[in-house]
């Protein structure tokens, strides 16, 4: 096991194999001076539904099968503030059958160690019945880029 799945700060942006950068609104910070804890989550998945689309070509909305989110989560250690751009950092952490599980960070502007740590599922369901199916060939080319 990596020292880095131990210890996610230990994470730098080097480890990341896609990186995306998002500004910050100034609607993102709350009453406390620093970026909501739910904007961390938006970003999480702008980063990655903006690189699906980019490095597929497709709009991935218009797919036959989609990936709903079934589970996130993040760890929090730096604040993050408007008016930074923060770096979202994407990695490949599981490909399976019907699942994509990706490892996360965001990055300040000025800083090497993440501010926040992520996990991401995707889970790809038949666009109409909701079922679930395998990844499509156009994400799963794409995610074997970063793996």
């Amino acid at each position: 096991m990596d020292q880095r799945d131990d210890d996610p700060r230990r994470l730098r942006r080097a480890d990341f194999p896609v990186l995306r950068d998002l500004p910050t609104r100034w609607s993102d910070d709350d009453v406390y001076g620093h970026v909501n804890n739910v904007v961390h989550y938006l970003m999480f998945d702008t980063a990655v539904n903006g690189w699906l689309i980019e490095a597929t070509g497709t709009d991935i909305r218009r797919l036959p099968a989609i990936g709903v989110v079934v589970e996130t989560s993040c760890r929090y250690f730096a604040e993050l503030r408007f008016p930074e751009v923060v770096t979202a950092g994407i990695a490949l952490a599981h490909l399976g059958t019907s699942s994509v599980v990706y490892r996360l960070a965001l990055f300040g502007q000025r800083s090497e160690q993440p501010a926040a740590v992520g996990r991401f599922v995707h889970v790809y369901v038949d666009a109409e019945t909701r079922r679930p199916v395998p990844v499509p060939d156009e994400i799963r080319k794409a995610l074997e880029v970063i793996s």
